[in-house]
């Protein structure tokens, strides 16, 4: 087997790198999602309303893939800033529970990590508006985190 590449050097996850990070994403450039880290290591993501957002012009409301897409990057931004490691999670399963329209304005969303295994995670995301009581979508997924380098394998 040849030999693997060096990791690259650990760099926390502040506020400048998870805007860098959230701006390489070329659909988080589409939907303006930025995000902020608090003192207590929780993202707040936001994604400012704009016209192309609207899926529903009658109402008008969020598109629900754009509510979607909000949710499982807030989560991944969630378990990047938890990380001890290089790498990505990647998407296992989620699942989206609309509870009300999305109207055209700004949306934020929070992430709990419920639970951080070795391989997987378990993470719940809800997504408000103007109220944080009352939100617009719940997320609920499970990611498969990267292989940290002194992993013994599994059998």
């Amino acid at each position: 087997m040849p030999d693997r590449a060096p990791l690259p050097p650990l760099v926390p996850l502040n506020n400048d790198t998870l805007e860098r990070l959230l701006q390489a994403i070329p659909f988080a450039r589409l939907l303006g999602i930025g995000a902020t880290t608090g003192d207590d290591g929780k993202i707040v993501a936001r994604m400012p309303y704009a016209d192309h957002l609207i899926g529903n012009p009658r109402l008008p409301a969020l598109h629900g893939g754009t509510i979607g897409a909000f949710l499982e990057m807030t989560a991944i931004a969630q378990l990047l800033a938890d990380m001890a490691g290089p790498g990505m999670p990647k998407t296992i399963d989620i699942t989206i529970d609309y509870l009300r329209s999305g109207r055209p304005r700004d949306t934020f969303a929070r992430a709990i990590v419920a639970k951080h295994g070795r391989r997987v995670a378990n993470v719940r995301v809800e997504a408000w508006q103007d109220d944080p009581t009352r939100p617009i979508a719940t997320a609920h997924g499970h990611f498969m985190l990267p292989e940290t380098p002194d992993a013994a394998p599994e059998a």
